[in-house]
């Protein structure tokens, strides 16, 4: 059988990135800290609409128990108008924090909360 090939450079479900496998280890570090209790990559899944999904990158439990969505894009200017538009529509029919991180040049993550 031969490779499937993924557009846009996506890899297959469950597989992270190199910006993901980073915020991964940036969480990790979060919790054994404690600031972080629980996180889990592509763990949940949400419908918008008919045949509208999100599936947001990480489902983030704060230690103050705020379960926040989390999506990891590699910078502001990939981050498509299409994923912007779900983010938003997310934040507005779930009571849930909505955000899309960026890495920093440098060191460390910028973060734009819906």
């Amino acid at each position: 059988m031969a490779p499937r090939h993924y557009a846009l450079g996506r890899l297959k479900q469950g597989v992270m990135n190199r910006s993901e496998s980073a915020y991964s280890q940036h969480l990790e570090l979060l919790r054994r800290a404690g600031e972080v209790l629980w996180f889990k990559f592509e763990g949940i899944k949400l419908r918008l609409a008919d045949n509208t999904f999100l599936t947001v990158d990480f489902a983030v439990m704060y230690k103050d128990g705020r379960l926040a969505l989390e999506d990891v894009k590699g910078s502001k200017a990939i981050f498509s108008d299409d994923a912007r538009v779900k983010m938003k529509c997310a934040a507005d029919q779930f009571p849930l924090i909505i955000r899309a991180v960026y890495p920093v040049k440098g060191g460390g993550w910028s973060v734009e909360e819906f």
